[in-house]
């Protein structure tokens, strides 16, 4: 059997203690999760994480540096992620924008609100890239390469 992860992007974006997260049900289920999601043909990473802020919180997203790339194998399936996260910045709503038909609302959560809030996180890759983002430097965009 090929093995084939879904490749995904995701921004972790953080004004003082908060942090940027959209609400989504995706089984009919609320659940929060950086703006994040997959990587389509001929984007770049970079491409992908822009336009995948954009189109979840109206606002455009300003790539600072790598945090991580993450692998998740979703528990009793046979899906698999790889996600590549992007630490950044996010300037004001885009007037008349309309939020991708996923997302319920968009928040400003500390770490503690999304670990122990009444909605869950996705998956262990969203408190894991926080984590991440808050206990070390990203890696520079210089080391992502694209050839499409």
């Amino acid at each position: 059997m090929r093995w084939s992860p879904s490749v995904t992007v995701a921004a972790v974006v953080r004004r003082q203690d908060a942090f940027l997260v959209v609400e989504e049900r995706p089984q009919g289920v609320s659940v929060i999760n950086q703006p994040a999601g997959h990587l389509e043909q001929g984007e770049t990473l970079i491409e992908a994480v822009c336009r995948e802020v954009l189109e979840e919180t109206g606002c455009h997203f300003t790539p600072a540096g790598l945090v991580g790339v993450y692998q998740w194998q979703v528990p009793s399936t046979d899906r698999s992620y790889l996600r590549f996260c992007f630490a950044g910045d996010v300037g004001d709503p885009v007037p008349g924008h309309s939020l991708d038909p996923d997302i319920i609302a968009t928040h400003w959560l500390s770490r503690a609100q999304i670990a122990d809030g009444a909605l869950q996180p996705r998956s262990p890759m969203v408190l894991q890239c926080i984590d991440d983002a808050l206990h070390r430097s990203p890696l520079p965009l210089e080391v992502l390469h694209a050839f499409v």
